[in-house]
C-alpha cells in the first residue's frame, strides 16, 4: 500500500531533516518546506495526509501558517515547537492545530502522537505491518509476532527492532542507533544500547538475526537458509 505523505513545515534545515529521518524510519513519507509559501506551493500539489508545523519562523510564523491552512484544508495539523508556554499551545489548538509538542521530543512520542491522530481521523491506509524471516511488527498496534506468537516488548525495545528492520544489512553504530531510537537530544552511556539489545534478543528467541559488528556496532540480518 502506499506510504502516507507528511508535510514539515519548519524553517531550521536541521530539524527538517531530523524529523524526515525519524518520519521516513517508520514508513511514512516526507515533504520539506522552510516556510509557509513553500508549505502552500506543495499542499496545493500533493495529497498531504499530516503536517508538523514549527512556531518561530521568518515573514509568516506557525500561527499565521495554520490559520491560513485552515482556510482550505482540514488537514490534521501537529505543533512542534521550542515555545513550551501554555498560552502558545492554547493558541495552537484554538486556530486549528490538533496536536502541539514541544522541543526537545522523543521520536516515540512524535510517531505516537501522529499515529493516534492518523487513527482518529480514520486516515490509516498506510501499509502498517514488516514482515521479515520470522518477525512481524505491525507499527499501528505496536505489536510484535515471532512464529505466529505475540511478544511483549517495551517502548524501546519495539523502536529499536523496527529500527534494525528498517535498515536491514546495514551496520548501524551506537551513536546512529541513540539518534534514531532515543533521539538526538539523549544524554546517557552508550551502553543502554547494549542493553535492550540483549534484552531484546532474549525475548525475540531469533537472536542472530540481530548480529554484531566488531569495530562498528550492530546490524538486523535474517541467516540464509
Amino acid at each position: 500500500m502506499d506510504k502516507l505523505n507528511i508535510l514539515i513545515i519548519d524553517d531550521e534545515e536541521d530539524m527538517r531533516h531530523l524529523v524526515e529521518m525519524y518520519l521516513e524510519n517508520s514508513g511514512f513519507h516526507c515533504l520539506s518546506a522552510a516556510s509557509g509559501k513553500e508549505g502552500y506551493s506543495i499542499l496545493k500539489q500533493n495529497t498531504i495526509h499530516l503536517i508538523i508545523l514549527d512556531i518561530m519562523m521568518p515573514h509568516e510564523d506557525g500561527f499565521q501558517v495554520c490559520t491560513k491552512i485552515r482556510e482550505k484544508y482540514d488537514t490534521p495539523i501537529i505543533f512542534l515547537s521550542a515555545k513550551g508556554e501554555e498560552w502558545d499551545k492554547v493558541k495552537a489548538l484554538q486556530i486549528g492545530g490538533d496536536d502541539y509538542i514541544v522541543k526537545p521530543f522523543s521520536p516515540g512520542e512524535l510517531i505516537a502522537r501522529i499515529q493516534a491522530i492518523l487513527r482518529r481521523t480514520g486516515i490509516t491506509k498506510m501499509d502498517t505491518k514488516l514482515h521479515i524471516g520470522k518477525i512481524i511488527i505491525d507499527r499501528m498496534a505496536r505489536r510484535v509476532m515471532v512464529d505466529g506468537e505475540s511478544i511483549s516488548l517495551t517502548l524501546k525495545e519495539f523502536e529499536l527492532l523496527q529500527c534494525f528492520v528498517e535498515h536491514q544489512s546495514q551496520a548501524l553504530s551506537r551513536e546512529q542507533l541513540l539518534d534514531l531510537v532515543w533521539g538526538i537530544e539523549y544524554i546517557g552511556s552508550l551502553r543502554t544500547v547494549d542493553t535492550h539489545i540483549k534484552t531484546l534478543r532474549m525475548k525475540l528467541g531469533v537472536g542472530d538475526y540481530i548480529q554484531t559488528v566488531w569495530g562498528i556496532g550492530y546490524k538486523f540480518e535474517v541467516p540464509s537458509k
